[in-house]
């Protein structure tokens, strides 16, 4: 069975993202200390809520080096929500500096009727990434959020989603995988797509067309405005 591993770091649904993942056939553990790793096949970091408080409890919980560390092995990791942003080189929303994986800045969404993004929005590839392998273009996913990462190089962008203007909700470079939505609120499709990562990490390979990863120097469904 494959073990995913989910970082604890006080910022994320943990219960929702739990129950999702076993539902689609993972053995999930719970990881708050850098032992927690130990025995993964992939690694997630979730969550919502600002940027700097969640580097500094990642910080505390010793955490941050042995993401990276993942990361630089290119084993698979998917980021969720706040895991996506913290990916980039820092934040706009409290002026934080986050893990820099990814040439590029969380900002705050542009021109956007409403902030925060919460409900059902569409989700547009932009090219063909196994992650949304069986899910139909243009599939409704669940958003809560104001800020959103802006990647220097827009070839990694999977998908787009307009919340006024256009944002990069869906990113893959190598092993690294993100998505600004929540897959564990999203129903069918967001259960499709963790199923897919869960497939992927265990082939140990969720894609490697982009080459080495290296750091860089369900509520109520609902209408949402777009």
């Amino acid at each position: 069975m494959t073990r995913i591993a989910v970082v604890d770091y006080g910022a994320g649904n943990l219960v929702s993202i739990e129950q999702a993942l076993t539902r689609v056939g993972a053995d999930v553990v719970i990881v708050r200390d850098p032992a927690g790793l130990d025995g993964a096949h992939a690694l997630i970091v979730p969550g919502v809520g600002a940027a700097a408080p969640a580097m500094d409890r990642l910080r505390s919980a010793g955490l941050v080096e042995p993401i990276l560390a993942w990361i630089a092995a290119d084993r698979p990791f998917l980021g969720i929500c706040l895991g996506l942003q913290l990916l980039f080189e820092g934040s706009d929303e409290d002026d934080a500096t986050t893990l820099a994986v990814i040439a590029g800045r969380t900002t705050i969404l542009r021109a956007a009727p409403t902030l925060p993004h919460i409900g059902w929005n569409q989700v547009d590839r932009t090219r063909d990434h196994p992650l949304f392998e069986g899910i139909a273009p243009g599939a409704d996913f669940y958003f809560v959020h104001s800020y959103v990462g802006e990647p220097r190089d827009d070839g990694i962008a999977v998908a787009r989603t307009t919340h006024g203007a256009p944002f990069v909700s869906a990113i893959a470079r190598a092993n690294v995988l993100g998505v600004q939505f929540h897959p564990e609120r999203s129903g069918d499709d967001g259960l499709r797509l963790l199923a897919n990562f869960v497939a992927l990490a265990g082939a140990g390979n969720p894609t490697r067309a982009n080459g080495p990863t290296t750091r860089a120097g369900a509520p109520a469904r609902a209408t949402v405005s777009a």
